[in-house]
């Protein structure tokens, strides 16, 4: 029987501690997120712990993902954006952490639950609105008017300003949820008819079976790919957030 390619998506209660009528089990989810900190934790400590004048190979990847990030932060925040580096280091390693992790067989995608990355772009937006605020007081809701808008359309573009600020959190989301949880499902979907057309046996099994394997590994790489590209992509939009924020262009 080939299982549902949804039931990798599954949380499952690993370590069950109901207290006071609330449900505070150690779940799958919980155990990756763990290990997700315990890699990042284990890599940085090594590395740094290590520094060499001449950089080895982990160094050097480390040194690139330093200038990556500040690149970034420059190029749309300034020299305002700065200090929220360390920041936006750690949220993009966690992403690229979570995503490859997930890539492992018979591993768990942290980020292909809407839960985990609404959590946390609707923190991300949160904090972003709460400089904004800090920054520049009452002034910051210039945001949502348009420069140079006819006066009689302000009322419409107003809400609308308003209304695509606030879907920003969900979008934000929903892009890198919708994404992982897709390639997953696909990735599942090629192995389990791959494995269907094999246990048919005989030439036609074995041949018909070819093509999806080789397509699986094929959606793998691109998988990784993705994995890659959506933490940059995740990342990037908050620096631009919080551009919009500090500076209210």
């Amino acid at each position: 029987m080939i299982s549902s390619p949804l039931e990798q998506f599954e949380i499952v209660s690993i370590i069950p501690l109901p207290l006071g009528g609330y449900d505070f089990s150690i779940t799958n989810s919980a155990i990756y997120l763990f290990i997700t900190f315990g890699i990042i934790t284990f890599f940085m400590s090594s590395i740094l712990n290590k520094t060499m004048f001449v950089p080895g190979p982990w160094q050097a990847l480390l040194e690139d993902m330093y200038n990556f990030i500040m690149e970034l932060i420059e190029q749309n925040c300034g020299a305002k954006g700065q200090k929220y580096f360390p920041f936006f280091f750690v949220l993009f390693s966690f992403l690229l952490v979570c995503n490859l992790l997930g890539m492992v067989p018979y591993s768990f995608t942290v980020t292909s639950h809407i839960a985990i990355t609404f959590t946390l772009s609707l923190a991300i937006w949160i904090g972003v609105t709460w400089i904004g605020l800090t920054t520049h007081g009452a002034h910051f809701f210039t945001l949502f008017v348009p420069s140079g808008a006819p006066a009689a359309l302000l009322p419409i573009l107003v809400v609308i300003e308003l209304i695509s600020y606030g879907v920003r959190a969900i979008s934000l989301a929903v892009r890198l949820f919708a994404n992982m949880m897709s390639g997953h499902t696909l990735l599942k979907i090629m192995a389990g008819f791959s494995f269907q057309l094999f246990a048919l046996g005989g030439i036609l099994g074995l041949v018909g079976s070819t093509i999806p394997f080789i397509l699986v590994f094929l959606i793998t790489g691109l998988e990784i790919g993705i994995a890659c590209l959506q933490a940059y992509v995740f990342t990037i939009l908050s620096i631009m957030y919080l551009n919009d924020a500090l500076n209210l262009h």
